[in-house]
């Protein structure tokens, strides 16, 4: 098997630390904001990634932190306490994952979780000389990238010319590009976003933390690190840099999935093109979704195309004709007969093993479809349900297996109890913050809870004394 390792920027070897296991670490969502088609892009992306190498290589384990604590989620906390924004988010991040059929993590740890690893992080950083207090006698503390030559080989960018760090003040920096790895507390930030350190009360800074759950996770070196193109520069840069810095091996490969425009254009909130999870999936079949993005190579960028902005044609339009042609030919192979178990054909897998070429290994599935669709008009029953079973194969390896539970329930391998019951602790939980919100007379995070049910199609309907609620 071949990858692009981004910081060699080439395609290299892949060959896994531990015989037959792969370890892999994917930078999760910060829960700031309700998740957009680029999130979804990034765990479709990775979530492919791992079930090739699962087929191909044997077990893998995978790591998708969740960073519930930064800034931009204390910015954003308006009407609610920080946590409590962070985990409706973290919500409605997992129900879109589920939606398009990736696989839950083995592994989906918290930053909040890991404060003590990242504290002993940055101990052994300042320890080894790469790490210093503040000079303005607060309790920041920084990595001195002055002091790792290698600081910019995953960007191959010059110290000189980058741009300063801006996520501190920069005047306890002993240079403008050191960037933080302790953040003291400030004036106005909520107690609750505070931990004790020795080198004083405040909290970890975003790119420590990714450093600290591989470690804790995958330990001091594992074999791929994956996120989205536009987290090279500065978090991967420094989580590279820190890591290295106190002696880990950290990730063999760098992996970087591309990102998503709109008829033509980077999506942005200046531009009001943001296409989010919710719209998409409330579109367009979700399996058509999952196929939309898994026809593209994953390091591509792909231009999701809208009928005059309506999300109801274009790109998606197209994805849903082109999956309803395999699907159509299953149903009538189902028709003849049994289809067999079987392995996916050898171009399909070489196209898979040339750094995920999603784009080959689908024309291949649609080779197949149309020998199997010839196959039965010609009365060949033998061939016909050949070709139907190597069609069900690669279907199954790409997460697109119609008949697969996750694309009927919304949730993948369990019972419809638990199904049920899952689904019923998600929304009591978020009922029982709407009551508190209630009672508190705080009106507004009421109606945002209420409006997040809906917008997930639960029915929210208050009686005298009891709230009751349904799907849609």
């Amino acid at each position: 098997m071949r990858i692009y390792d981004s910081k060699q920027q080439a395609v290299v070897d892949l060959q896994p630390l531990k015989a037959g296991e792969v370890s892999m670490y994917v930078c999760g969502p910060t829960v700031q904001s309700s998740p957009h088609i680029g999130h979804v892009r990034s765990a479709v992306a990775y979530d492919l990634w791992r079930r090739w190498l699962a087929y191909r290589v044997g077990r893998v384990t995978f790591v998708r932190n969740v960073t519930d604590i930064d800034d931009k989620v204390l910015v954003n906390a308006v009407d609610e306490p920080w946590w409590a924004l962070a985990y409706r988010i973290e919500l409605e991040f997992t129900a879109a994952y589920r939606a398009v059929g990736v696989l839950a993590p083995t592994y989906e740890p918290r930053a909040t979780a890991s404060v003590p690893e990242m504290h002993a992080l940055i101990a052994l950083l300042i320890e080894r000389g790469h790490a210093y207090e503040a000079l303005d006698g607060s309790a920041d503390v920084y990595f001195d990238v002055r002091s790792w030559p290698q600081y910019g080989a995953l960007t191959r960018q010059s110290i000189d010319k980058m741009e300063p760090a801006a996520d501190a003040d920069p005047r306890g920096k002993r240079d403008p590009r050191d960037f933080a790895l302790w953040k003291a507390r400030k004036d106005g930030e909520p107690e609750s976003a505070t931990w004790e350190s020795s080198w004083g009360a405040g909290r970890p800074g975003w790119h420590i933390e990714c450093s600290a759950m591989a470690r804790k996770y995958l330990g001091d070196a594992f074999d791929i690190h994956g996120g989205g193109l536009d987290l090279r520069f500065p978090h991967h840069e420094n989580e590279l840099a820190q890591s290295t810095a106190a002696g880990l091996g950290f990730a063999s490969v760098w992996s970087h999935n591309g990102l998503v425009n709109v008829d033509g254009e980077k999506m942005s909130k200046s531009l009001g093109n943001s296409i989010f999870a919710a719209d998409l999936l409330g579109s367009v079949r979700p399996i058509v979704v999952r196929y939309l993005l898994a026809a593209s190579h994953y390091r591509s960028t792909i231009d999701l195309r809208t009928a005059n902005g309506s999300l109801e044609g274009g790109s998606l339009a197209e994805a849903e004709a082109a999956f309803g042609r395999i699907e159509a030919m299953l149903e009538r192979a189902r028709r003849v007969g049994e289809l067999p178990e079987t392995d996916v054909p050898d171009a399909f897998g070489a196209a898979m093993d040339d750094d995920l070429s999603t784009p080959q290994a689908v024309a291949v599935l649609h080779e197949t479809t149309r020998a199997a669709n010839a196959a039965l008009d010609a009365g060949d029953k033998g061939a016909a349900l050949a070709r139907a079973g190597e069609a069900l194969a690669m279907l199954r390896v790409l997460g697109l297996d119609p008949e697969d539970a996750v694309w009927h329930s919304g949730v993948s391998g369990t019972s419809g109890a638990a199904q049920t019951a899952a689904l019923a602790s998600l929304v009591e939980t978020l009922l029982a913050e709407r009551r508190e919100a209630r009672a508190a007379k705080d009106f507004a995070a009421s109606d945002r809870i209420r409006d997040a049910l809906a917008a997930a199609g639960i029915l929210v309907e208050d009686g005298k004394q009891t709230t009751t609620w349904s799907i849609a």
